[in-house]
């Protein structure tokens, strides 16, 4: 699997979040991670979270599919370190159930609600 980003919002993640791109695609490897669509206007997102070392991590990506190449690719759009809520929901096997946007707010057209 591929994972692709755009470098100028990878870079405003790492501001913002303290977190790169590079190490938020190892949630990936958690094989407890948990996903959930989050159907979007621009199309539909994914939430994902999962652990990377000692620390809980939460990726929002598209979907992967397959590239001309056969290899699935997927983009990463944002990854934080999850919240409190988040953290118990992944404990608990219930984070299917919970809205992660209502946490911490969403974004709206590359433009944080805050």
């Amino acid at each position: 699997m591929h994972w692709t980003w755009d470098p100028h919002k990878a870079a405003a993640n790492r501001v913002r979040h303290g977190l790169s791109f590079e190490t938020a695609v190892a949630v990936f490897d958690d094989p407890l991670h948990a996903s959930k669509l989050d159907p979007h206007p621009h199309g539909d997102r994914w939430h994902t979270v999962g652990l990377v070392g000692p620390v809980l991590l939460l990726v929002v990506h598209t979907w992967p599919e397959d590239s001309d190449e056969g290899e699935p690719v997927g983009r990463i759009i944002s990854a934080r370190k999850a919240t409190a809520r988040e953290r118990k929901a992944y404990e608990e096997g219930s984070f299917q159930e919970i809205d992660t946007r209502a946490a911490i707010g969403t974004e709206v057209s590359g433009n944080p609600e805050r």
